[in-house]
This record gives structure tokens, C-alpha cells and sequence, in this order.
């Protein structure tokens, strides 16, 4: 836990920032520069295939990280695009900054880690779930872990998510509803 002293030294190295709905946080091809903690807003992860279809990996609502992680600690061209899905506001901060951080604030590496530990961990569970689970078994379990995303997003976009066509989501809700 950081002390007030601390965490006045880390907040005053955020840099706030609002986004309006659809902008974009980090597009495909541009390094990551920022990692961002959403304070007010949701936004997407997501990628485009060859044939324009988009595949959401990762929605993000208030209290969470935004960030390509790969782009943003190795500095390289991001594959993702990162999407506000309403009016946002951020506190965003660099990598270089994070370093700054970790030598004169130990509590800082400590917090970095549990996010690291997190997402480590949301990343297992939804790579689990997208080559072991059915397709009802994936609902159920979004359902089950973050009931709040549907009525924070629109179907297609949960389709999506889930790896689903929005008729195969719908038909899952119905048969859910009986």
C-alpha cells in the first residue's frame, strides 16, 4: 500500500485525460506510449482480420488498465486498437515514468506486480474458456464474472468477445431465459 506521501508523488506524474466516445486510446502500428487507468468510461481492445471483421479481446470499464502491454514495455507497434465506448477519462502515464517509480517507491513495484498477477491471470482464464468452453459455457461464464457487461455493452460487441456470431449470443440468452 502506497502512503500518502507516496501516493501524492505518484499522482502528480498521471496526466488526466478525457476521450470522447469513439476516439481512440492506441491505434494498430503505433507504439503504446501511455498506460491509462480508466476513472469514468469503458472502452475496447480489439483487432481487425483481413476481411474487416473485428474480434474484441478485452473490455474495460472504470478502475481498470488500458494499455497493449507488449507495445508499452518493449516499445514496439501495438496490434491492437484501443476504442472509447463512451466519453472517457483517463490518468494516463508512461513507461518511462513507471520506472521512475520503482527505485524510490517500493509499494509501487509491489502494486505493479498484483496488476501484472491479474492480468496474467484474466489472460489464462480467457484463453481457457476460448479452447475448452462451449459456447453457452462462455456465456454462463462472462455472466457469471462480469454480469454488469451487459447492460454496459451492446450485444454484437459481447458476441464478439465471446467469439460468437451475435445470432448464435442471441440464441444462447433465449434458451438462457427458459
Amino acid at each position: 500500500m502506497l502512503s500518502a506521501a507516496e501516493k501524492q508523488v505518484f499522482m502528480a506524474h498521471f496526466k488526466p485525460k478525457k476521450l470522447r466516445k469513439r476516439q481512440y486510446f492506441l491505434q494498430e502500428g503505433d507504439v503504446c506510449k501511455y498506460t491509462g487507468f480508466i476513472v469514468k468510461g469503458s472502452a475496447r481492445t480489439f483487432t481487425v482480420d483481413e476481411k474487416g471483421h473485428e474480434h474484441i479481446l478485452k473490455l474495460s470499464v472504470e478502475n481498470w488498465w488500458l494499455a497493449d502491454f507488449e507495445s508499452f514495455y518493449q516499445l514496439t507497434p501495438s496490434r491492437f486498437n484501443i476504442e472509447a465506448l463512451e466519453d472517457m477519462e483517463i490518468l494516463q502515464i508512461t513507461n518511462a515514468q513507471v520506472e521512475e517509480f520503482i527505485k524510490p517507491i517500493p509499494a509501487f513495484l509491489a502494486m505493479q506486480n498484483v496488476i501484472s498477477q491479474n492480468n496474467t491471470i484474466a489472460a489464462q482464464k480467457r484463453m481457457q474458456s476460448a479452447i475448452s468452453y462451449s459456447a453457452e459455457e462462455r456465456y454462463q461464464e462472462l455472466v457469471g464474472e462480469y454480469p454488469h457487461f451487459l447492460q454496459r455493452f451492446p450485444q454484437n460487441m459481447i458476441a464478439s468477445y465471446l467469439g460468437l456470431s451475435p445470432e448464435t449470443l442471441s440464441r444462447i440468452r433465449k434458451n438462457a431465459l427458459k
